[in-house]
């Protein structure tokens, strides 16, 4: 969306919790952690990009408003993806073992394949 990788998620989360239905396993980190990351490298705040949501019905208009106000390069969309997509398989051994420990509390401590926290999202809810 928009050249965002997270962005589609993003936008899915924030219309769950206007509408008072986002699951209670994501409440505690709205807007923390991957859709942080997506707020600081965008440069906007949670709470303004939760009103741009708000104030749409449909996603192409979340695009059109991101494509109009958010100026990033293709370059600076592309590492952000690749932090995203990367994150917990980049060699640091500290968020390895948060890794490891949030896949053993999930039931997926022993499952290959789950190597970074995208794949874990995948896998807990059941797409890996």
């Amino acid at each position: 969306m928009s050249g965002w990788v997270y962005l589609p998620r993003f936008v899915d989360k924030i219309r769950l919790h206007l509408a008072g239905k986002l699951h209670p396993d994501y409440q505690e980190n709205f807007t923390k952690g991957f859709d942080s990351s997506w707020l600081k490298a965008a440069g906007i705040s949670g709470e303004e990009m939760i009103q741009v949501v708000k104030n749409t019905i449909i996603d192409g208009e979340v695009a059109d408003w991101v494509n109009k106000n958010i100026k990033r390069t293709v370059e600076e969309k592309k590492a952000h993806a690749e932090a995203v997509l990367n994150y917990g398989n980049n060699g640091d051994e500290a968020l390895k073992a948060r890794l490891q420990k949030r896949k053993e509390q999930a039931g997926l401590g022993d499952r290959p394949g789950i190597d970074t926290f995208v794949d874990f999202i995948d896998a807990d809810e059941k797409r890996l």
